[in-house]
């Protein structure tokens, strides 16, 4: 493994200094990105001491170093895991045999095409939450935004690192086109819907990260699987980080919740809207235009590029090394429920070609969990309310179902039916206007909006009183 290069003008464990055309290429880079950044970042925050961890080694004591960074200064690297080398390819038609060190020429387009769909959902997200800093609940909150934002962009920096590296020219004129989309944009939007969704407010944010950012866990553990050994590696570091992404979308979710509770309990009639808080309903709404947004990331449920990913060793699906024992998925089944004449109807397809849908039931598996976790501290509170995920079948833009109208349940409705209820069933232009009124920056160290509780502690060693960012 080469060693970390923490003085070079691109931190790095890969080795640049011993690569000069990459190097080269990626210096060239490194300017455009700090404009698409000085342009597209939280720019209203550029010159504040950020509480910022950065990565400084791969090892347990040296990617989570925390100081005082302004974010335009942030030391965004590449960073990858330890070389293995008896790495192996995991699954599909070459399961067992050696990873490849280089890309097969054969499969040059397809994994270009992963890692260009992978390396355009991290600026998208930047650009997404550039606002929301100025409504920030808490300096504690404000903080995990910029982390958020800075690892996104390292993220960035990882996936353009593999396309400078592997993919030449081609690989160049990619990493530069992801700095020109952008999210949103009707002329050249972010490759993926969800990333050109708009988050107006902390409350999508938290959904976001709770949401969104566990697809990416997911994605990321799939590709740590592939049979391209420098993908894995970059794949496995990323993922790292990507644990405290969800660590602020799944508690901040639950520190709205729990704080709606409190609020309900403390007024005669039980309305949260009345003590200034987000009620269960807004919080429904929430959870079912983000979790069906994202449902869609993972692609078709039933796909012939899936299949080819698996089959060939680019993909596989969520921790395959420990949970399966047939790594190559040849022969088996998968029942899948289809509309079929006006009904559903339950039928087999070959497995390969339902990849996507069984790293999608793993994701679904991961967000009831948190789902089920919520709802045990609300009847531990004695809070009548409950929550729950809708139906993997509605409010789809794309695969099987996009098509039909389904209900939160999952039960087949037609389309006025769904445009009447629309407004019950996701988030609302009434409940932004609502959710930013309530919205003003509380900037106080250790104080937070009244719609939110505290966290149970703090991070980086720090207590909450700490002032986390500093102008």
């Amino acid at each position: 493994m080469t060693a970390v290069d923490l003085n070079a003008r691109i931190p790095n464990n890969v080795g640049l200094a011993d690569d000069p055309k990459v190097r080269r290429a990626l210096e060239h880079w490194q300017p455009k990105y700090l404009d698409w950044w000085r342009e597209m970042g939280p720019t209203s925050f550029a010159g504040h001491d950020v509480w910022l961890r950065t990565a400084i080694d791969v090892g347990a004591d040296g990617w989570a170093h925390f100081d005082y960074v302004k974010m335009p200064d942030y030391r965004w690297g590449v960073f990858l895991s330890p070389a293995d080398r008896d790495a192996y390819v995991r699954a599909g038609d070459m399961a067992g045999s050696p990873a490849w060190a280089d890309v097969p020429g054969e499969h040059r387009n397809a994994l270009r095409r992963i890692i260009v769909t992978q390396a355009d959902t991290e600026p998208a997200s930047v650009e997404q939450q550039r606002r929301l800093g100025l409504t920030a609940p808490s300096l504690y909150d404000m903080r995990n935004l910029f982390q958020v934002n800075v690892e996104e962009g390292r993220h960035l920096w990882a996936m353009v690192y593999l396309l400078h590296k592997y993919f030449g020219p081609d690989g160049r004129d990619e990493a530069d086109e992801l700095l020109e989309r952008r999210s949103g944009s009707a002329d050249k939007p972010r490759v993926l819907g969800t990333f050109n969704d708009p988050c107006e407010h902390w409350l999508s944010f938290f959904a976001f990260t709770m949401f969104t950012d566990r697809d990416g866990k997911f994605q990321l553990a799939a590709l740590r699987e592939s049979g391209f050994d420098p993908l894995a590696r970059s794949c496995e570091f990323m993922l790292t980080e990507e644990a405290f992404h969800l660590f602020v979308g799944e508690t901040g979710l639950e520190r709205i919740i729990l704080r709606s509770a409190e609020l309900a309990a403390l007024d005669p009639n039980g309305d949260i809207r009345n003590q200034g808080g987000i009620d269960f309903g807004i919080i429904q709404r929430s959870i079912n235009t983000w979790f069906s947004s994202c449902l869609d990331l993972f692609g078709g449920e039933i796909s012939s590029n899936a299949a080819h990913y698996f089959a060939a060793g680019l993909k596989g699906r969520f921790h395959e090394r420990d949970r399966f024992v047939d790594h190559a998925a040849k022969d088996q089944q998968y029942r899948m429920p289809m509309v079929v004449d006006g009904s559903i109807r339950h039928l087999d397809v070959p497995l390969r070609n339902a990849i996507n849908e069984v790293l999608r039931d793993d994701y679904i598996a991961d967000c009831e969990r948190a789902v089920r976790k919520w709802n045990r501290r609300l009847v531990d509170m004695g809070s009548p309310c409950q929550l729950e995920l809708p139906s993997r079948r509605f409010n789809r833009r794309q695969g099987l179902y996009a098509d039909h109208a389904f209900n939160p349940a999952g039960d087949l409705v037609d389309r006025d039916a769904f445009d009447r209820n629309r407004d019950q069933w996701l988030l609302s232009t009434a409940d932004n206007a609502y959710l930013a009124s309530i919205m003003t920056p509380v900037t106080e160290p250790g104080k937070f909006a009244n719609w939110i509780r505290p966290p149970s502690r703090g991070i980086g060693g720090q207590d909450l009183e700490f002032a986390y960012v500093r102008a």
